[in-house]
């Protein structure tokens, strides 16, 4: 699984657009606890908050539910934010290394401010200029529950993703009677083979609905987020909003 050349972001950020309306988008990052059988001597390193012993599988998806950079094997305690910052990809993106197009106008906002490449994450991440997050909490203004909205819609893809991996290959569907070593392997494998069989076969909508996506638990943010990448946010907070780029019923889905 190589990593993406700045033309296949490109191609993954149109994608992207072409399905969700969220703008320079180039892919939905999460994490997906493995579950293991307590290995030995392991004490509580594999433990995690849902109670049971698992390794960690960070990926980064596109449009078309295929995993485009994966990381397999932090211990399940392990927060998903610490997991990626970690990550050989999370060091590129947070030191800003990343090989993601330089940045260009919104589409439709040719008069605009030139805005970067982002991924699209839960309130577990950390906010950068290179990756979104919700606005946390229950007080929103209505343009910032849009934001949430529309940033939703293209997150959810890493969730499909996760569900229909664990819906085709059943050995994420109990715990892995291997050690954690065999047990990334496993995994790598199966992601591999998992994006085999969805450019084979193409998009089956009937994935997306009956994957057994993993419940969404809702996550304490991560605070200390650096100013230029709140300034990122607020813009997308405004295109979106903007009634060129608003989508028909995104008014109707808040109450508004």
């Amino acid at each position: 699984m190589s990593e993406p050349t700045t033309d296949d972001w490109l191609d993954i950020a149109s994608g992207y657009f072409d399905k969700t309306q969220f703008p320079n988008t180039v892919g939905a990052v999460d994490g997906k606890h493995i579950r293991l059988e307590c290995p030995k001597n392991s004490g509580s390193l594999y433990y995690n908050y849902k109670n049971f012993f698992s390794l960690i599988l960070m990926a980064i998806c596109d449009s078309n539910y295929c995993f485009r950079i994966i990381n397999v094997g932090s211990y399940g305690k392990e927060s998903d934010c610490n997991v990626f910052k970690m990550s050989p990809f999370g060091k590129k993106l947070y030191s800003d290394k990343t090989n993601f197009p330089p940045e260009r106008c919104l589409p439709g906002d040719d008069q605009g401010v030139p805005q970067p490449f982002i991924l699209v994450a839960d309130e577990a991440f950390a906010l950068n200029k290179n990756l979104l997050r919700p606005f946390p909490g229950r007080t929103l203004n209505d343009e910032r529950r849009i934001f949430n909205y529309r940033l939703s819609r293209a997150r959810q893809y890493i969730e499909c993703s996760f569900g229909i991996l664990s819906k085709k290959w059943r050995v994420f569907q109990t715990s892995m009677l291997v050690e954690p070593n065999f047990a990334v392997k496993i995994t790598k494998a199966c992601c591999v083979l998992h994006n085999f069989v969805r450019r084979r076969d193409g998009f089956n909508f009937e994935d997306s609905l009956n994957g057994g996506m993993d419940s969404i638990t809702e996550r304490r943010g991560v605070g200390n987020a650096q100013t230029n990448a709140k300034d990122v946010r607020e813009y997308f907070v405004k295109y979106v909003n903007h009634p060129n780029n608003a989508l028909s019923w995104q008014n109707k889905i808040i109450g508004k």
